[in-house]
Order: structure tokens, then sequence, then C-alpha cells
């Protein structure tokens, strides 16, 4: 049978792995089985055979490729470079166009419902209903994490979505700052955290009105069709800036992929950039504060796009220790945490250990802060700390202390 669509591995792709076997210890459902199936060589081996017509798209095949969490990890100590997250979004793609039973829905979650603010505007006002109502208690367990470890939600907020904050000097620049799907009605800290450093950095920061879902979870679940719809819409929202900024992990490292979904997008990844890397380059550069040690100690918890797809690990530190904290390790390694955005929803269990896993190191840091810059990544950590440890932003907890140095000053 082999592949079908335009999003399927290549044969330079697949034969780029030579079976070395470097990946499997830094492979977080490896470690958890031992399977060689759970490996990404076992997962390449699979899609070759599929490739070359031996073994068919079927359930099990789906089942190989459903069980990775995406988290690259393999793709940062490959010696041949083997491009594994690429790879793992044309499987799927190619799955979900052979398998459309039972991801259709998902697919339409995904592309259409996230794309839209006034479906993700009703989702969130229902969510913050069954917070108040203690729903996390009795929902599926499926749900139940989300419900756990998200922040306290409104019902009502201001979206910063077609609005422009100017710095208070003459620009450097324009930034256009990602919504994100959820980022906007989820986590308004974040973004007020963000332009507010930017803005002191000497950025002009612009929203634009007509940009969407950046589109990663709907590629990572083998939406492909979606994700390239989401990448050109985003792509004629953006034009005009001087750089594309998220401020989230996720995203950034999808924004980072463009000019594979979309040709016109790759002016997108052209200008991308992680908002706590731009803000790093502004402590460098003098433009924000370097402040004085508060005594404070942060756990680090990095985000695998930041750790594996972007190879981000320096930049946050250099943020949280300019806003005057110890920096403390968690996983030298980098081991995913289990969110793998809907990796938590689809596989409950897994997700489960590898965030009770993640939990357990974050308390032996005995720092009283985590710090996390990406949604799925805070929700499942504070899912499985509850109230012993503080789960917040880089951005935040450094906006929040030159906010306080400044209120001291007074």
């Amino acid at each position: 049978m082999g592949w079908s669509t335009p999003w399927a591995p290549t044969p330079a792709e697949l034969n780029a792995c030579v079976e070395c076997g470097l990946c499997l210890p830094h492979c977080p459902t490896f470690r958890l089985t031992g399977d060689e199936a759970a490996s990404p060589r076992g997962r390449i081996n699979a899609m070759r055979t599929v490739a070359s017509g031996e073994l068919p798209l079927d359930a099990a095949f789906d089942e190989v490729m459903s069980f990775c969490l995406q988290c690259r990890a393999c793709e940062a100590v490959c010696p041949s470079l083997v491009p594994f997250g690429r790879m793992m979004e044309g499987a799927r793609a190619e799955l979900s166009a052979a398998r459309p039973e039972g991801r259709r829905l998902r697919k339409r979650a995904l592309g259409r419902w996230l794309g839209s603010r006034r479906r993700v505007g009703f989702a969130t006002f229902w969510a913050a209903v069954a917070q108040r109502m203690g729903a996390g208690r009795w929902a599926p367990r499926s749900l139940r994490t989300g419900l756990a470890g998200m922040r306290r939600l409104g019902f009502r907020r201001r979206s910063i979505v077609g609005a422009t904050f100017e710095p208070k000097s003459p620009p450097i620049g324009t930034v256009g700052l990602l919504a994100g799907c959820v980022m906007d009605p989820w986590f308004p800290a974040v973004h007020r955290a963000t332009i507010s450093l930017l803005t002191a950095a000497g950025y002009r920061v612009e929203v634009p009105q007509a940009q969407t879902c950046c589109g990663a979870l709907a590629a990572h679940d083998g939406a492909a069709d979606e994700a390239a719809r989401l990448a050109k819409t985003n792509a004629a929202a953006f034009v005009g800036v001087d750089l594309v900024v998220s401020n989230v992990a996720g995203c950034s490292a999808h924004l980072a992929s463009y000019g594979d979904w979309d040709a016109t997008a790759a002016s997108v990844e052209q200008r991308a950039i992680d908002a706590v890397a731009l803000v790093a380059r502004a402590i460098g550069e003098g433009r924000l504060p370097r402040l004085a040690p508060n005594g404070g100690a942060v756990a680090v918890q990095d985000p695998c796009h930041h750790r594996h797809a972007l190879r981000m690990t320096e930049e946050p530190r250099t943020v949280l220790r300019a806003a005057g904290y110890e920096v403390r390790e968690v996983d030298p390694s980098g081991m995913c945490c289990g969110a793998a955005g809907i990796y938590a929803i689809l596989r409950p269990e897994t997700a489960a250990r590898l965030g009770s896993n993640k939990a357990a190191e974050v308390i032996a840091t005995r720092a009283p802060i985590v710090a996390s810059a990406n949604p799925g990544c805070e929700i499942q950590l504070r899912a499985h700390l509850g109230d012993r440890v503080r789960v917040a932003h880089p951005l935040e907890l450094y906006a929040d202390a030159i906010e306080s140095q400044v209120a001291s000053r007074e």
C-alpha cells in the first residue's frame, strides 16, 4: 500500500536512521516499557515496513505511532540527525487519511475549534463552571488532570487580540505576539508579563486580529491539512512585523517549522523567536535589568519543545537569574512530563506515570517554585504537585520581580 499523502516520511528520512540505539535511554515510552516497538528505532522500522507496502496502515501501526509522546528527546542525541518529529507528524497524517474513523472529531477540534476564539471561549466558560462545581472529582480520568491543573478561569476577560502596546521610548522594532488558542483565555497573566517585558525592552507589541491557533496540536495528531490552513492564516496575519513571538514552547517550536506546512508561512519561520529567548537577549544587551539575589530558589522544568526541539536551555535560566532567583535543576536529561499536547487526554495512565515522576523530581529540589514555559507542562505539574510547589512561567516570575523592586522604591 505505502504512503498516500505529501506529508509522509521520505525515503531519505527513513534511511537516515542507522539503528545505533543511542536514542533508547532518552525515550520516555521505551524507558517505561522496555519494548522495542515503543522506541524511536522501533517506530522508524514500522514506518519503513508500511512505506514499502509490507504491512498495512492498520490498528497495530496506529498503536505504535500513537503511543509516542513526540517529545523529540531522540532528536537531540541522534548522531545521524534523524528528523523524528517531522516523521511522526507525517506518519500520523497518513493514519488520519487512511483511518479517518474515530479521528474526525479530533481533527475538527484541533483545527476548527482551536482556531476559533468564540468556540474556545465557549469551552472556557464551561471549564470555569466545572472548576467551581468541583467537577474534577467525578470527571473522567482523561479530563481530571486538566481540570485539576488549570489556573482559576474567569467568566469574563478582556482579550488582547487586536491590541497594540507601545514602549515608553521610540521602538527599536515591532514584534507580533501569538495570542494562542488557550493562552489568551487561560493564561492572561503570562501575556501581561510578556507584553510588559517586551515593551520595557523597547519593542512595540502588536497582537494581530486576524491570527489563529498556531496549529501545533493539529500537526502532532496528523490533521495535516488543518495545520497547513492555520499556518497560512497566520502567515497573512503577521505580515509587517519584525519578529513573530510566542511565550509557549510548543508554539515556538511549531512556528520554527512553518515552512514545512505552507510555502507562504516560511516568512514566519524566518522571523519566529520564543519570548523567553527574546527577553534573555534583552537582558544580555542591558535593555532589561539584572536584579539582586532575592534569596529565593526556583526549579526549572524544561518543556520538551524548548530543550529538544529548539535546543533552548540557557535562556530560561538567564531570565530567572536576572529575576534574582537561585536556579535548581530538576532533570538534566529533560525527560518528558507526560503532558504532550492531548496525550494526557488520550493516554491518561502513561501520562500520569510520567507526571508523577516529574513531580517527585521537582519536590526533591526543595524549591518552593517551579518554572515552566509551556501550558500543558504547567497543567501537568500543578495536577501532580497540588499546593506543595507553585508553578509559574519564567516571564511571570521576572516581571513580578521587577514590579516588586519598583514598588519597594516608591
